[in-house]
C-alpha cells in the first residue's frame, strides 16, 4: 500500500465509507467506530458544498456555518462554539483544516486520536474530498444490487418507480466510482459487503492496512456499543427536497447494523424477487453484477 504523503496539517490516513444507499456502510462505519483509537461521526453531507464554497472565496465565517447549519449537525453532538473557537485559532483557516478541526473534534469527543467519515453519496464526489484531505482513502462498499433494490423497498425508498430505475442509480454509482478509483491510486479501496458479513476480520484488516491502523478486536464486538451511537442520531427537518425523519425512524432503518455480522440476509433476492422483477434488473446491470463477482443466473 502506498504510504500517506506527509503535508501541512496532515496527520495519519482517515478513511471515508462510502457506497450505494443500503449496502452496508453503517455497519462498516460501527465496525470502524469500535475501534479504541478511530471515531466515525454520523454522516455529515456538508464537506463538498463547503469545499466548493471554499475555491469561490467564502468568508471564513460562512464556511463554519456550512457546518453548523447542516441538517444533521445535532447528531456530532459538538458545542458549536467550541467549533468556532478551535477554528479561530486556526492560522490558516481553508477548507482543510476547518474539516480537519471539525472531524478532530468529533474524535476528542470519543477520547479517540484518529477520525474517518460514512457519508454514502460521497462515493460521488471522491476526487474533490481528495484534493482537498490528502489523507483521505475511500473504501467503497459494494453489495449486490437486486439485495440492495429490495432492501431500499423495505424502507418505503423509491415507492412507485420500476426496479430498472434503481439498477440504472446504483450501476451508474459504481460506475462512476471506478472511474474516479483511477485516479485515487493507493487511496481506495473495493469491499464486497458479502464478504465483510461472512469473515469480517480479514475484511476489516484490509481496510486497517489502507489506512495505516492496526487491526484491534474490538471491531469484531462492533454491538457491544452500536446502540450508544445509533442513539445520537436525531430528528432531521426537511430541506432541500428532502422529507423530515424522525430519530426514530432513522434508528429504525439501521438497527440490523447493531447486530453481530451475518450472511443470513445476503442474497435474499433468490426468495423475495419475483423472476420478472430479476430480469428486469439483470437487464440493465446483470454485466457488472456478474464482474463483480456475483451470481447471474441464465434468464
Amino acid at each position: 500500500m502506498r504510504p500517506l504523503r506527509r503535508g501541512r496539517g496532515v496527520d495519519k490516513p482517515a478513511p471515508f465509507v462510502v457506497g450505494v444507499g443500503r449496502s452496508g456502510t453503517t455497519l462498516l462505519r460501527l465496525m470502524l467506530d469500535a475501534h479504541p483509537r478511530l471515531a466515525i461521526p454520523a454522516e455529515t453531507h456538508f464537506v463538498p458544498a463547503l469545499i466548493e464554497r471554499a475555491r469561490a472565496g467564502a468568508a471564513t465565517d460562512d464556511l463554519v456555518d456550512e457546518i453548523v447549519a447542516a441538517r444533521g449537525w445535532t447528531d456530532f453532538g459538538l458545542d458549536p462554539d467550541r467549533l468556532r473557537e478551535r477554528i479561530a485559532g486556526l492560522d490558516r483557516p481553508d477548507a482543510a483544516a476547518i474539516l480537519r478541526a471539525f472531524y478532530v473534534l468529533c474524535a476528542e469527543r470519543e477520547g479517540k486520536p484518529r477520525w474517518g467519515d460514512k457519508t454514502p453519496i460521497y462515493v460521488e464526489r471522491m476526487r474533490l474530498i481528495g484534493r482537498v484531505l490528502r489523507e483521505a482513502r475511500f473504501v467503497h462498499l459494494i453489495r449486490d444490487g437486486r439485495d440492495v433494490a429490495l432492501s431500499r423497498r423495505r424502507r418505503g425508498m423509491g415507492a412507485g418507480k420500476p426496479i430498472a430505475d434503481t439498477a440504472e442509480r446504483w450501476q451508474r454509482r459504481i460506475v462512476e466510482a471506478r472511474r474516479q478509483a483511477r485516479r485515487l491510486r493507493g487511496r481506495y479501496l473495493e469491499l464486497r459487503y458479502e464478504d465483510l458479513v461472512a469473515a469480517p476480520e480479514p475484511a476489516l484488516r484490509r481496510v486497517c492496512e489502507l489506512i495505516e491502523l492496526e487491526f484491534d478486536p474490538a471491531m469484531l464486538r462492533h454491538q457491544e456499543r452500536a446502540g450508544v451511537r445509533l442513539a445520537e442520531l436525531s430528528d432531521l427537518p426537511a430541506a432541500g427536497g428532502r422529507r423530515e425523519r424522525a430519530g426514530e425512524e432513522r434508528k429504525t432503518s439501521h438497527a440490523l447494523a447493531a447486530e453481530p455480522a451475518t450472511s443470513a440476509r445476503t442474497g435474499a433476492w433468490r426468495e423475495q424477487m419475483s423472476t420478472a422483477e430479476r430480469a428486469e434488473f439483470e437487464a440493465v446491470a446483470g454485466d457488472l453484477l456478474a464482474e463483480l463477482g456475483y451470481e447471474v443466473p441464465s434468464s
